[in-house]
């Protein structure tokens, strides 16, 4: 099989070869993306610490969190942003990196923007750091927001040969996964575990058209292999195989988890290629094409290798038998961007940054955040404490997450059954009710859908009156 699989991806030849316009020349560049709702307002990520934009041929500074950053041995370093989908409002961004006062822990952090730029002062911790220290690799590094609307990342099993530490598999560790991440306006949030058994996931996407989910997985020295999470399911609860399997292959299976399958199966690669003699291959997972402009490789998943550097693609519906060049080579292909309008960029850690172009013409409205479904994942609700006197009233908060940064979508309160009222949601994502407790009550929140929001319940919240003792 493997011998097969090497000479499907070297005899099919590109029918329309695609071409490319350099965008500029950067500092260690390692991604690109573009604002939500400006396609030709370029950030262009730079693995020291730093984040450009290029827009209209100029290039700014943007943001500079060096001294926050632990960088550059191995692969440590920013790895990648993601703007939220409300930032021409909010200002929110993310960001992946691996952090310099405990060196190597992995950090999933946001800033907010300040007129053109994103002071470092803005930089605040979204989840606990992931502590990450015995290797300097496989770190993953990506970051997208989902067709849900929550942040997804991805990471890797902390380095090493065959997953010596025993994370991938391990489910309480969050090494080796595909994590998923609501937001919070305030403080920590919790990242959750969506999908595991990977090995080093630099780079995935969503695909901007079907929803999917698409995995470019590092192998060690056998396989390196392209994993399909469809939608609506995006990969929640999926096991991907590493150690137990590299590629389609057995794996040196020394985690113990392998011992017990899980009962729903691995999830096999949909595409897989043999690594070379010398030992040197890095997939870097790109994106199935939505840009018209490209021609005949329109719904093709574009991907590469950073030890190779060329630009290959497939079809998904039969990614063995159409798998081919491109006509593109990229020396350090580190990374693929896509701008809000679907165009792609390939990135070279020598320093360029290129769009790629094909035979046809795209059309970009400029109004690309109008599109965007604003779906929440989460409401949540707090109280300011849960003792309140008999017969006083409790403050409660609800907030949204994420949220579009507007005065919007209907908040109501319920006590059991009984609905305690309806607020509209505030500029800052949230909502306050006062209820009178006079007995121990049990409250949740929902968010009503509609064009701004979809439909959602919080968790309960318990308050209990107590009564005024005198001295």
């Amino acid at each position: 099989m493997a011998g097969a699989i090497l000479s499907l991806t070297i005899t099919v030849g590109s029918a329309q070869a695609l071409t490319t316009q350099r965008v500029g020349n950067f500092q260690q560049p390692i991604y690109v993306t573009s604002a939500p709702a400006n396609p030709d307002r370029l950030f262009v990520v730079e693995r020291e610490g730093t984040i450009v934009v290029v827009e209209n041929g100029e290039v700014r500074p943007f943001a500079d969190i060096r001294s926050a950053v632990s960088c550059c041995t191995s692969e440590r370093g920013l790895q990648s942003i993601a703007l939220a989908p409300d930032f021409a409002t909010s200002g929110r961004l993310f960001l992946f990196y691996t952090g310099e006062k405990e060196p190597g822990e992995i950090h999933v952090a946001e800033m907010v923007t300040s007129g053109a730029t994103a002071p470092t002062g803005s930089l605040r911790d979204v989840i606990a750091p992931i502590p990450h220290s015995e290797n300097a690799n496989h770190n993953g590094g990506q970051l997208q927001f989902g067709p849900d609307g929550a942040l997804y990342a991805s990471t890797g099993d902390g380095g090493g040969g065959n997953d010596e530490l025993h994370n991938s598999q391990d489910p309480t560790s969050q090494l080796g996964k595909i994590l998923r991440i609501v937001p919070s306006p305030t403080g920590l949030t919790d990242a959750a575990v969506w999908s595991l058994g990977l090995r080093n996931p630099f780079r995935f996407s969503f695909d901007r058209q079907t929803g999917d989910l698409w995995i470019g997985d590092v192998g060690q020295d056998k396989r390196e292999e392209v994993d399909l999470a469809a939608a609506p399911g995006i990969g929640q609860n999926a096991n991907f195989g590493w150690n137990c399997f590299e590629g389609s292959l057995p794996g040196p299976a020394t985690d113990s988890e392998c011992a017990s399958p899980p009962a729903s199966g691995y999830v096999l690669p949909v595409f897989e290629y043999d690594n070379p003699a010398d030992g040197c291959a890095a997939i870097i997972g790109g994106y199935v094409a939505r840009d018209a402009g490209l021609g005949d490789t329109y719904g093709r998943y574009l991907y590469g290798d950073n030890c190779v550097g060329d630009v290959r693609s497939f079809s998904p519906a039969a990614p063995f038998a159409t798998d081919r060049y491109e006509g593109i080579h990229v020396n350090g292909l580190d990374s693929f961007g896509e701008d809000s309008c679907g165009r792609l960029y390939a990135v070279s850690a020598t320093g360029p940054l290129y769009r790629l172009l094909g035979p046809g013409t795209t059309t970009c409205s400029g109004e690309a955040e109008k599109t965007v479904t604003l779906a929440p994942s989460h409401v949540g609700v707090r109280a300011a404490t849960r003792k309140v006197k008999r017969n006083r009233r409790a403050l409660i908060s609800a907030w949204v997450s994420p949220c579009n940064g507007r005065r919007g979508g209907q908040v109501t309160l319920w006590r059991g059954r009984r609905n305690l009222g309806t607020r509209r949601i505030d500029q800052v994502c949230s909502a306050r009710f006062r209820p009178r407790i006079g007995r121990r009550s049990s409250f949740r929140v929902t968010v009503k859908a509609d064009q701004t929001f979809a439909g959602a319940i919080s968790r309960r919240l318990t308050i209990r009156p107590v009564r005024h003792h005198r001295r």
